[in-house]
């Protein structure tokens, strides 16, 4: 597949072998989310999951950091967050990147290259999957700026740490080494700084090398699983099968388990 690159206003977005590369792109100010930065994102996550051509997504953030959460000086200055900010009137998060995240099919990796704070610690957990720099960090310091985890974090820690420990890092507002983020179970790996977009991309290209109507039918049960019960789940599952068995990848992935070959799937 050729590669493409488009540029969203402070989001740089690649695509190149099935795998899509978003990037914050406002190392001046440490990747802190602005309106046109959230607006660019997710317009880069929406063209991402649609694109049939992309099978995974990695998000990450240029220079020193990757996310050190919201532009503290738009916000006291009362300026507009995106397209999708609350206003007293209109709270309608649809199309922001938690909830675009959330319902995303297409998988996400998080390449958390330094700091990632706030908002952007929030939208690290947002991912499927995160890989950390040994220079990176997680700060959940939304209680030392007098506000709360708004985008996700109050839903995903207490899932991924449990009630307890959950409460102590949010009620702290305590800043986690990406050692500590390992231990605790809020990333998958932790690796050497320059070779993080390499170990990113390795996990990627094995994600994608799976057949993607398969990978995202699993997500998206996985989501559902989240919140219906055992017997509901099961039978949704089968339902989800039965198209996935009439599929040529399905047909493709038997062939070449029995021909001991690497099987080519074409998404469809």
């Amino acid at each position: 597949m050729a590669d493409t690159a488009t540029t969203f206003e402070e989001i740089l977005y690649e695509v190149a072998d099935n795998i899509a590369t978003i990037t914050l792109n406002a190392p001046d100010r440490m990747n802190t989310i602005s309106g046109p930065m959230l607006d660019g994102l997710s317009n880069a996550l929406l063209k991402a999951d649609a694109d049939p051509n992309v099978r995974c997504v990695i998000l990450t953030g240029a220079g020193r950091a990757f996310c050190a959460g919201l532009n503290l000086e738009s916000a006291t200055k009362g300026e507009e967050m995106g397209s999708g900010a609350i206003s007293s009137a209109n709270l309608d998060l649809r199309n922001t990147p938690p909830t675009i995240l959330f319902n995303m099919d297409t998988p996400t990796i998080c390449a958390i290259n330094g700091g990632a704070a706030g908002y952007g610690m929030d939208t690290a957990l947002g991912c499927d999957i995160r890989i950390m720099s040994d220079k990176a960090k997680m700060a959940a310091a939304f209680t030392k700026r007098g506000i709360l985890p708004e985008s996700g974090g109050t839903w995903f820690l207490p899932r991924m740490l449990g009630w307890e420990k959950a409460c102590e890092l949010i009620f702290t507002g305590r800043t986690l080494k990406a050692d500590t983020c390992l231990e605790e179970g809020l990333c998958s790996k932790v690796v050497a700084h320059d070779s993080l977009m390499d170990e990113a991309r390795e996990l990627a290209t094995e994600i994608a090398s799976n057949a993607p109507l398969a990978v995202q039918a699993s997500k998206r049960l996985m989501r559902m699983g989240l919140s219906e019960p055992f017997t509901e789940h099961v039978h949704h599952v089968f339902l989800q099968l039965l198209p996935l068995m009439r599929s040529e990848d399905a047909r493709e992935g038997m062939i070449a388990f029995l021909e001991k070959r690497e099987a080519n799937f074409k998404g469809r």
